[in-house]
């Protein structure tokens, strides 16, 4: 298969010399770039998917895509991952999107295979992750019959994708795919599904590129109005009670750097959501830790207290805000988002600016300098009172009264021990939040998570997709046994593809999390939340990683943890399990119980703070 784009080997000097005659003939001149060249459906592909830059593709072949297969297997550019289940797909392609930064790419037949894309899709969407997901689809005559593993997977996908594609003339490939990963990756980024006919697939067409894109209306804004700008200039110097509240734009938006200069231009206190973990170093004096149900103390408090909230790339979440109508009473917001449908959705913005994230604050930065000039507020009584909430409710946990494993103490443990170069990813519950809590995040792309939609089984896959991308980086998959169970099968993926990542597997024998809330508001009925992890030890977690092609080990006291984890972090030939077993009745504080307003928060059970007496 000649390339569009490809280079003829140099002919011989003396095409009679016995030397030239043992070359392999001289192949045919590739036309020009952008000439047509004649190839298949599913080689106009695999083209294009090179063309656009794709390095690795997660996915199952079957019946419908099976065409888009065979093109692959001689791509020299392209690298096909194959993976257990589709649903370990599409959140590798997340968790490689979330650490590189670049666009994740899964790939899956029609009906089922399609079916099971659809919790990461909807996973990727409410987390604003790049990701393109092509599936096979039935041939064009029996779209609509009800043929065998046939379903209207853009129909299905349309609430949680950001756009999707049916393609039904294989000359429209490369344009489409072009157009994917550019609604993919610009603007608010988010998952794009492209659903290609078997015949499409297979059907004889033209390949040329660079396509002219056909996005009419699609024009996103990335450069602030500049009289917005100064508006928040103004109101960020003259506000006595000012916080930054930092979302996952910021990391989208690569401005982290950018984030640092304003925070320490102005002496403004930063809190970073879940998803914005590591967009401001936590060891950095003006960070407060993260807000929300499970924030900390300081970072709750400093939000309710405030006089100005400096929203960036945040949306104000149910989980950040508790009950709406008592957050932050007393604030104004200015609101900057790449998207224009987030600003005033949830909380009126009094200033809106409509922007990418990194430009925003390039030129926030330059109207502040020179907002200055006339002035600002004195913050040293604002510090005097967020200085006192963090030595009064430092964030903390205390060991099990029946002298089990502290699964606070083994995520901390971890984190210290792996440091902040490495990326960790986490399923969702206890473990997430406790990860999110105990371990310090110092760079942006190091934490991956579900934050929006809550998928279990989130960690692994994830984190052997952010293993192919950074292969050089040590990935943690900080799990609970009960997300374990769902994706574990990822595992021998990893043993057998290369990606030795390593996971802790928070074993309290329960779905941790609804526990803690039958615990609290569900009188101690714990209704179908055992596992049986601790009380039949099924599975065993070592046995089931060897079996995996892993390595597999056990800590069950807190004298063993260091020397544990110092083994899983020498092992990497393999990928590496560690059974954590842990105290079933540890908690994540502090809290905001569902349905109350952020003043209610529990610092710990039975103690909340009382900030208007503070």
């Amino acid at each position: 298969m000649t390339s569009a784009t490809s280079r003829p080997t140099p002919a011989a000097a003396n095409p009679g010399t016995a030397a030239a005659t043992a070359q392999p003939a001289r192949p045919k001149p590739a036309p020009p770039s952008g000439t047509p060249v004649r190839v298949t459906g599913a080689q106009s592909l695999v083209r294009s998917l090179e063309a656009v830059g794709v390095e690795i593709v997660f996915g199952i072949p079957g019946g419908t895509i099976l065409p888009a297969y065979d093109p692959l297997l001689d791509s020299t550019k392209v690298r096909h991952v194959l993976v257990r289940h589709e649903q370990g797909a599409g959140h590798a392609a997340t968790g490689y999107a979330q650490a590189t930064g670049k666009v994740g790419v899964c790939m899956a037949t029609s009906g089922p295979g399609a079916t099971n894309l659809v919790t990461p899709l909807a996973d990727a969407n409410m987390d604003s992750v790049p990701i393109v997901a092509i599936t096979g689809q039935q041939t064009r005559a029996l779209i609509g019959t009800d043929a065998f593993q046939e379903a209207d997977i853009c129909g299905i996908t349309l609430p949680v994708t950001k756009h999707n594609f049916l393609v039904t003339d294989p000359a429209d490939i490369p344009r489409t795919i072009a157009e994917a990963f550019h609604l993919a990756k610009t603007g608010r980024p988010g998952p794009v599904l492209v659903d290609i006919p078997k015949d499409v697939l297979q059907e004889q067409t033209s390949f040329t590129w660079p396509p002219e894109l056909r996005l009419p209306g699609y024009r996103p804004t990335t450069r602030p109005h500049g009289k917005q700008v100064r508006e928040a200039a103004k109101l960020i110097c003259a506000a006595k009670r000012p916080v930054l509240y930092v979302g996952g734009g910021v990391i989208k938006a690569d401005a982290a750097a950018e984030l640092l200069e304003l925070a320490e231009l102005t002496g403004i206190p930063v809190v970073t959501t879940l998803m914005a973990r590591g967009a401001f170093p936590d060891s950095h004096k003006q960070h407060l830790g993260m807000p929300g149900m499970h924030g900390t103390v300081p970072a709750v408090g400093a939000m309710q207290r405030s006089d100005l909230l400096v929203a960036l790339g945040a949306r104000f979440d149910d989980r950040v805000t508790g009950v709406l109508n008592s957050f932050a009473p007393d604030a104004a917001v200015v609101h900057a988002d790449i998207d224009p449908a987030e600003i005033s959705k949830n909380r009126r913005a009094d200033v809106p600016i409509v922007g990418d994230c990194k430009e925003i604050l390039v030129e926030l930065i330059g109207a502040v300098k020179a907002e200055r000039a006339n002035g600002t507020a004195d913050l040293a009584p604002w510090w005097t009172t967020l200085d006192s909430w963090r030595t009064t409710f430092p964030l903390g946990y205390e060991w099990p009264d029946d002298g089990t494993l502290s699964p606070q103490y083994v995520i901390e443990r971890i984190g210290r021990i792996a440091g902040p170069e490495s990326i960790y990813t986490a399923g969702v519950g206890q473990h997430q939040m406790w990860a999110a809590q105990h371990i310090r995040y110092e760079n942006p792309r190091t934490w991956l998570n579900s934050g929006g939609l809550g998928t279990m089984g989130y960690a692994v896959p994830a984190a052997m997709g952010a293993k192919f991308g950074m292969p050089g980086t040590t990935v943690w998959a900080i799990d609970g046994d009960g997300c374990f169970q769902m994706t574990n099968q990822e595992l021998a993926t990893c043993a057998i593809e290369g990606a030795p990542i390593k996971v802790a597997v928070i074993n309290n024998g329960n779905l941790g999390m609804v526990r803690q809330w039958q615990n609290l508001f569900y009188s101690e009925r714990y209704s179908q939340t055992d596992l049986g992890t601790h009380k039949h030890r099924i599975p065993d977690f070592t046995l089931l990683a060897e079996a995996l092609g892993c390595a597999g080990l056990r800590c069950e006291t807190r004298e063993d943890v260091d020397s544990v984890i110092h083994r899983a972090m020498a092992i990497n030939d393999r990928p590496v399990v560690v059974d954590f077993v842990v105290g079933k009745d540890a908690q994540v504080w502090p809290m905001v119980a569902a349905g109350t307003g952020n003043d209610e928060i529990m610092a710990a059970r039975g103690i909340r703070p009382l900030f208007d007496e503070d």
